[in-house]
């Protein structure tokens, strides 16, 4: 699938829920594998990529920090821009928060779909989850992925609450976002609200941007600084045991808004994700080190490296027949089956290991082990493929080892393995030099490698 961004530039404008600030917001397309960045046009163009590692704090909203500029309540429009498959874009506004506008990501959606998308010319970079992956906060809460051929969200919360009792959502698809998602509004509960009053918090709260729940009497005092807040001479509790009569747009609308916060600081980790997520008791602070802990292990994962593709049943680019009128080697010294790919600067070859190779007669009775020393010189005759397919007349030449370096041995390889040699040049071959580092996988494992250097005579 290909990447995506906007077809045109869109803009909006709104309060800022906890500065009280009006922001000034324009979406644009931006190019192929720039990702998603927010541009402080205030600040002369400081410019805060959508990745987890700025994420600065968590109180009650995700901010984004670059130096002195910063960039919070983000976790909507990335949620909207991750749900629509937007991959490139900047994000430009004059203020330092993102407009809550009505508290949901519906007039979000609406704008991108009116700006129109795009198809780029490079591939998404998709991380493909193989293995489950939790994590736990102190408070109780648990994020967990499992494997998935689509990315799908399940949302569990339970605040112990006489109003809001035990709620789950459950998203499968994506392109559901926009009708089961989007449209479900922020919340709180009252006995939160003065707090982060005195805080100076949501100073753009309204109650037609957050739901407040109520599981408690009202203080007189408290009461004062909601209708100031608020701006509105009266505040009640309906029977619905929210503020002033808001109507909920779910019965689970306090779940589906949770789910909609972790697709939005999951979208963080700056590409498009396989995976099942399941958030029991999510919150900013825990999506955020749950989305930290994923990147560093994509990061781990994608320092290592990874095995050439093999499929058995691919006609090989040399058979062992071809490859023995390259290099001299013969039986049972012949290391290499077959060669899979091979082109100016790399190649790739096959060795199946069975119990019939004569060196497990001493290597070691009772116990096979295929001696190291072999696996480095099948690499070798890999290379001398490589150096010998440059020249016109292949047979008239030799190939002498010069040096090894940096040799490891990872694992053992017993009868019954297939080894992949992988070889690429280091440095271009000059004057019959070859420079080459070498690998050999069995399977995705990593079992050997090493750097070689041989020369070509003839």
């Amino acid at each position: 699938m290909k990447q995506l961004t906007l077809s045109s530039s869109i803009s909006f404008e709104g309060t800022a829920l906890h500065t009280g600030e009006t922001v000034h917001v324009t979406l644009n397309p931006s190019d192929a594998n720039t990702g998603i960045v927010f541009v402080r046009t205030d600040l002369d163009n400081v410019e805060i990529p959508a990745d987890v590692k700025f994420v600065n704090r968590t109180n009650r909203q995700t901010i984004l920090q670059k130096g002195d500029a910063s960039v919070g309540t983000v976790e909507h429009l990335m949620a909207s821009l991750y749900a629509l498959g937007i991959d490139n874009c900047r994000i430009d506004l004059d203020g330092s928060e993102i407009p809550i506008l009505d508290g949901s990501a519906a007039p979000l959606v609406a704008l991108i779909e009116k700006a129109g998308i795009t198809e780029q010319e490079e591939d998404k970079n998709y991380y493909v989850l193989e293995d489950t992956f939790t994590y736990k906060s102190e408070d109780g809460g648990e994020i967990m992925a499992i494997p998935s051929e689509e990315f799908e969200v399940t949302a569990l919360i339970d605040y112990g609450s006489s109003v809001l009792g035990p709620q789950h959502a459950h998203l499968d698809k994506m392109v559901n976002f926009g009708e089961e998602i989007a449209s479900a509004r922020t919340f709180s509960f009252l006995r939160e609200l003065e707090p982060l009053l005195d805080q100076g918090l949501i100073k753009g709260g309204d109650l037609n941007n957050a739901i407040v729940y109520v599981d408690q009497e009202i203080a007189p005092t408290t009461l004062e600084k909601l209708k100031k807040a608020f701006d509105r001479e009266d505040v009640q509790v309906t029977q619905n045991g929210t503020l002033n009569n808001i109507q909920l747009r779910f019965s689970n609308e306090a779940a589906r808004h949770k789910l909609l916060d972790v697709v939005g600081d999951l979208a963080l980790i700056g590409r498009p994700l396989k995976a099942r997520i399941m958030a029991t008791k999510p919150g900013h602070g825990i999506n955020a080190e749950f989305t930290k802990a994923l990147a560093a292990k994509i990061r781990k994962e994608e320092s290592k490296p990874r095995p050439p593709k093999y499929d058995p049943n691919a006609t090989p680019v040399k058979t062992v027949e071809q490859i023995m009128d390259l290099i001299p080697h013969r039986s049972p010294f012949l290391l290499v089956d077959k060669i899979i790919e091979l082109s100016d600067s790399h190649v790739v070859g096959i060795k199946s290991v069975t119990m019939n190779e004569p060196f497990f007669v001493g290597h070691f009775p009772g116990s096979p082990v295929m001696p190291g020393v072999l696996q480095v010189e099948a690499m070798a005759q890999c290379g001398g493929i490589l150096a010998l397919s440059t020249v016109p007349d292949p047979e008239n030449y030799l190939t002498f080892f010069m040096k090894i370096d940096n040799v490891k041995f990872k694992k053992k390889v017993v009868p019954g393995d297939t080894l992949i040699f992988d070889l690429k040049l280091i440095t271009p071959i000059r004057r019959g030099i070859v420079h080459m580092q070498g690998r050999a996988f069995v399977g995705d494992t990593l079992v050997s490698e090493a750097e070689l250097m041989a020369q070509i005579t003839k």
